[in-house]
């Protein structure tokens, strides 16, 4: 199976004790995590190639992530070392019931942060992969870091790798540029990326945030989504981006931190057609009920690759097995502390087959 390659940064995760505030918690919990780490992570988790790209200082805590990378199978060879930056880190406080979950980045000056498109080398990465991923966080991260995401498409569509993006518009980021900040850096960043990418994922917000795409009156603060409106926003994004082939929307509706509904849309350009995941046995729409999350973090990623394995293996690609097997594997990655997801396929098809009960496997 040829490789399927994340670009991005890999980040010190620094958690509060269970559900403590971080101004209460004394001691915090050293993880290592990023979005298309985790992607590459889900990969190789559920019997896939990961290979991940990026740049680290040369020092143990960046051996450390790398370690944290290589203990579930992904290729770090090509992993730039460099003699600048930092490793970028980010504060985790995790919400429960009413009060949200808090993140505080500490990312500037990183080493991915400070090194250029030309400090990778593309032509080997690619000989021998099948896809690329890419997320809207790493270009908000410095305008090197913009560039190496174009370069990364652009060689990828030139080797014939298929390329995925997830929007994942980050608020808290966005602020390299003297002339744009914040919604209007990123669409203008993201415009850029989008003629190179194949397939789309983005969640209720990505599109209205950066793409300036509305999905009707949705409210997502309400908790609460009219899933008819979403085929029409993935036809208004092929129609701006023809070259996208697929565009997948996550759907959550959080009635709390603790309790979220799960479910996505997967759209094929193709055919036209927009599917639902998970349905019931009527076929119509019903999400996961997820009542008592135990790290959401990480949720997104555990989608995108689920998405992308689902895609690229035969017996699953059929878009409407492709989005049950991608909900199926983002479903469990909530109950699963850090941002990885340690599922396997055989307990994502099984969720997928309906073993939802989480009784004792014996």
């Amino acid at each position: 199976m040829k490789a399927v390659v994340g670009f991005g940064e890999i980040m010190g995760r620094m958690a509060a004790v269970g559900p403590l505030r971080l101004r209460q918690s004394r001691a915090l919990d050293v993880t290592y995590a990023g979005a298309e780490a985790s992607v590459t992570a889900s990969i190789c988790n559920f019997g896939g190639v990961g290979r991940y790209v990026t740049a680290l200082p040369k020092h143990a805590l960046a051996e450390a992530a790398m370690d944290s990378m290589r203990a579930v199978g992904i290729d770090t060879s090509f992993i730039k070392r460099t003699d600048y930056g930092r490793l970028g880190l980010y504060f985790l406080e995790t919400g429960a019931n009413q009060r949200p979950s808090n993140v505080i980045y500490d990312r500037d000056d990183s080493a991915v942060a400070m090194t250029p498109a030309s400090g990778y080398d593309w032509p080997a990465i690619f000989a021998d992969a099948q896809w690329l991923h890419l997320s809207g966080i790493t270009p908000a991260l410095s305008a090197h870091a913009a560039e190496a995401t174009l370069e990364a498409a652009k060689a990828a569509q030139a080797h014939g790798v298929k390329v995925s993006i997830d929007l994942n518009f980050r608020k808290k980021l966005w602020r390299w540029s003297d002339e744009l900040q914040g919604k209007a850096l990123a669409g203008k960043t993201m415009r850029g990326i989008l003629p190179f990418v194949d397939v789309v994922i983005a969640n209720e917000e990505d599109c209205s945030d950066v793409l300036d795409i509305h999905a009707g009156e949705n409210d997502v603060e309400s908790g609460e989504l009219d899933i008819s409106h979403y085929p029409g926003v993935a036809q208004q994004v092929i129609e701006q981006f023809p070259n996208v082939s697929k565009v997948a929307i996550t759907l959550r509706e959080s009635l709390s931190a603790s309790h979220n509904n799960w479910g996505a849309m997967l759209y094929d350009g193709a055919s036209k057609q927009a599917h639902f995941a998970p349905l019931d046995q009527a076929g119509n729409y019903r999400p996961y009920e997820i009542k008592n999350i135990v790290d959401r973090v990480g949720g997104g990623d555990s989608f995108a690759a689920g998405l992308i394995f689902s895609l690229i293996t035969s017996e699953l690609s059929d878009p409407a097995v492709a989005v049950k097997y991608a909900v199926a594997a983002s479903c469990l990655k909530h109950s699963i502390k850090g941002d990885f997801n340690y599922s396997t396929r055989a307990e994502v098809e099984a969720l997928m087959g309906g073993a939802a009960s989480g009784r004792v496997v014996r």
